[in-house]
């Protein structure tokens, strides 16, 4: 956790504006091969140089993660992820390596990963064994300030029926290795095999939150506590929720997108809270179905409307959930910002989309790869 992260505790809640922040999972890529490569380690020593503790390593030496320190505005976290994002292309470039945002590696020798050494990382081997093969994915986290953790749990059970939305808008891993898996967003699926991970469970206060991590740890579907992957988590220390549902956006602009939806269904979701509504009780088999058509389909196809379990058009999906946060939107001043974005994906397509498009333009897998390297800046 970052000195930045960890400010939060003394900064004033804002109830209109909430601070937001940004992580960001990238593979490093050999520029030739284009196959995933294990330079992260380089990467990321080079990176701190300019992003200090903003950068880290993953659970593979495939991947990097860099993160933004917490932003009141949309402006303010661009500029903090074009950073972020520079920093860490030219680190590889300095390598002789590249980067790229998508949820699974488009090629390469990936299974089993080489694993980055931590003490931690070990333990997590020794407990869940094989599942660390696929572990090859990057996603993108947002995380917004909230005013305690108990309003942090309460608020989680309202956003299980819209994380299935979430990861239809920003769907962005249909390769794995050289395999077009025929899926929009395969990265979810390979997750979902681990024992504490997808939508989160309803939650009925922060002491039964607290008691269930503690009975998943001492049943050994957990190292700790902090590895409860849920797509939607209360921080265990900081007044925060975690969203983490999304595959790694391909462009800064498209984090920014993710992050002010997900901080107005946030900012929605706490008024209910404090209205005394305890959050819809969506069943886990719909949720279930819901995360998989999502994961098939991204924006292209159906998705499962969460407030009646029917089918319906992924886009139209989408449009009932800016319906639903749009008084956050306007309250924050970002509903322009939202409604801009939302009509650029919409007409562009979602990343799976666009990297099928350039395998069709380019001719290659590879020239998907470097697609993928050229617009991660942007």
């Amino acid at each position: 956790m970052t000195a930045a992260a960890e400010s939060l505790r003394s900064v004033p809640f804002d109830a209109v504006c909430p601070l937001m922040g940004v992580e960001e999972e990238y593979f490093v890529v050999d520029p030739g091969t284009g196959a995933v490569a294990p330079g992260a380690p380089r990467v990321i020593e080079r990176a701190s140089a300019e992003l200090g503790e903003r950068v880290s390593a993953e659970i593979t030496q495939f991947q990097v993660e860099a993160k933004t320190p917490p932003c009141a505005g949309p402006a303010e976290l661009e500029r903090e992820l074009r950073r972020m994002r520079a920093a860490v292309s030219a680190a590889a470039r300095a390598e002789g390596l590249a980067v790229i945002a998508s949820g699974t590696p488009v090629l390469g020798d990936v299974v089993p990963p080489p694993i980055t050494e931590h003490p931690r990382y070990d333990l997590g081997i020794e407990n869940y064994r094989a599942l660390h093969d696929e572990q090859a994915i990057c996603a993108g986290h947002v995380h917004v300030h909230l005013p305690d953790r108990e309003r942090a749990v309460l608020v989680c059970n309202h956003l299980r029926p819209w994380l299935p939305a979430l990861l239809a808008l920003m769907a962005n891993s249909p390769f794995w290795a050289g395999r077009d898996t025929g899926y929009a967003g395969w990265r979810i699926l390979s997750w979902g095999k681990w024992p504490v991970a997808g939508p989160p469970p309803y939650l009925e206060s922060l002491d039964h939150f607290e008691r269930l991590l503690a009975a998943l740890t001492t049943s050994g579907a957990l190292v700790d506590p902090a590895t409860a992957f849920w797509d939607a988590r209360p921080s265990l220390r900081l007044p925060t929720v975690e969203v983490r549902v999304a595959d790694v956006p391909a462009s800064a602009g498209e984090s920014v997108l993710l992050a002010l939806v997900v901080r107005a269904l946030v900012t929605m979701s706490l008024r209910r809270v404090e209205e005394g509504d305890p959050g819809p009780r969506v069943p886990d088999e719909l949720l279930r179905v819901a995360y998989w058509r999502a994961a098939r389909d991204g924006l292209a196809g159906h998705g499962v409307d969460p407030r009646t379990g029917r089918p319906r058009p992924a886009a139209a999906v989408v449009d009932g959930l800016l319906e639903h946060i749009e008084p956050a939107l306007a309250d924050s001043g970002d509903l322009a910002a939202v409604t801009v974005g939302w009509e650029w994906l919409r007409g562009a397509g979602d990343g799976a989309a666009r990297q099928r498009a350039a395998r069709v333009r380019r001719g290659s897998l590879e020239g998907v790869v470097d697609d993928l390297v050229e617009r991660f800046p942007a």
